[in-house]
């Protein structure tokens, strides 16, 4: 290793440099305003705490993204959080015990063990907002259209909105009796639309045909809301629940239509995201020349069971750093250092008046003694000159 490599940022870790840094400064004080227009309070929690608390009911999946180390005051295992949505389900079930609906929201950079996806950040700066405490559509149609909300503030007025509920897959398998074995080959067939290993795993666990054309449906069952109708035709044997969550999907797909017409909603009826995290609706938003979902949520009850009280919850989050990207592709408010008007004062400037000029709103750059830079090498497109007396910008 060269002395130039050790101080190279490990792959997927990134710094972030001006002027981005401050135009990621001033979108994350424009998100946290937004949310709290809508009654969502900010918590911050922390990088760092015991593992049972970080992947607590959120699957092994998130325990492999996190990295471990140990603590040497109790020897115990610490992690640096791989996603807050856990730290904010322990703040709301052990910290607030508040009984009624609860608003929280959050900012701040998580860290992965290994990226997403391919080329996708190790350490985002994850926003979101999560709502407990009401276990209703109302509350998952308020996350839903926040966070469309969130995307509008950067500029994506028509993502691509596709819907699912994860309550669908798991009443059929408990339906079938399949065993936990069974459960998850079949959701990795699923997952990926595998018709045909659907069939076969199906056929070889002898499952009664009425029930095997019921998971079969599901590799295709994806499209407009008129789906929710071809939904219950093909699913017409199934139990009560799946149509319970058919409703669900109905009334929460049509009030963001009414809401949002520009969004562009894709239901898909066989969509399990999230499936060992999430316990009713799913939702993910993409737009186009971004092969990941830009924001994503959805319901995931119970998860305060662990900290002494289930809750019903739902929220989204997002990337700071992606909606950052997304905003300067869109060029919507996106400025370059050349862009910004910025005023350069000379050495021998009054004070007062730079003082007064910054009070102002303006950004001024003060000339160092011995500086050499005139305005124009300090990238200012005006200056301060002194003018019968008075200091003037030109």
């Amino acid at each position: 290793m060269t002395v130039a490599d050790r101080w190279l940022l490990p792959d997927g870790i990134e710094e972030i440099l001006a002027p981005r840094a401050r135009q990621a400064e001033m979108l994350r004080r424009e998100m946290l305003d937004l949310f709290d227009r809508w009654g969502y309070e900010l918590v911050i929690p922390p990088h760092l705490e015991f593992m049972e608390s970080l992947t607590a009911g959120v699957g092994h999946d998130l325990e492999l993204q996190t990295f471990k180390v140990t603590d040497q005051l109790t020897g115990r295992t610490m992690g640096l959080r791989a996603d807050t949505t856990p730290a904010v389900a322990r703040i709301d079930a052990h910290t607030l015990k508040d009984k009624g609906p609860v608003r929280l929201c959050y900012v701040g950079s998580v860290f992965h063990t290994r990226p997403a996806s391919l080329g996708a950040s190790r350490s985002p700066i994850q926003l979101g907002a999560e709502l407990y405490g009401h276990a209703g559509v109302e509350s998952d149609i308020e996350v839903i259209s926040l966070m469309l909300e969130t995307l509008a503030a950067v500029g994506i007025e028509s993502p691509n909105l596709d819907l699912g509920h994860v309550q669908i897959y798991r009443s059929l398998v408990e339906y079938a009796e399949l065993s936990e074995d069974q459960e998850q080959k079949l959701f990795d067939a699923l997952q990926r639309k595998a018709a045909c290993e659907v069939s076969e795993l199906l056929a070889d666990w002898q499952v009664a045909s009425g029930t095997a054309n019921m998971f079969k449906a599901l590799t295709s069952l994806a499209g407009n809301a008129s789906v929710i109708g071809e939904a219950r035709a093909l699913l017409k044997e199934a139990p009560e629940a799946v149509f319970k969550a058919l409703d669900q999907l109905e009334m929460i797909a049509g009030k963001v239509a009414e809401l949002y017409p520009s969004a562009n909603l894709y239901l898909d009826i066989g969509e399990l995201r999230g499936y060992n995290y999430h316990t009713g609706v799913v939702f993910a938003a993409y737009v186009p020349g971004q092969g990941q979902a830009i924001a994503k949520g959805g319901r995931y009850d119970g998860i305060g069971r662990v900290f002494g009280r289930a809750r019903p919850a739902t929220g989204f989050s997002t990337d700071l750093k992606t909606l950052i990207e997304l905003k300067a592709l869109l060029d919507l408010k996106a400025q370059t250092s050349e862009e910004r008007m910025t005023i350069f004062a000379p050495v021998d400037a009054d004070p007062a008046v730079v003082q007064k000029l910054r009070r102002q709103g303006q950004r001024v750059v003060c000339q160092l003694p011995e500086q050499e830079t005139d305005a124009a090498g300090t990238g200012c497109d005006r200056q301060l000159v002194c003018r019968d007396g008075e200091w003037v910008v030109v």
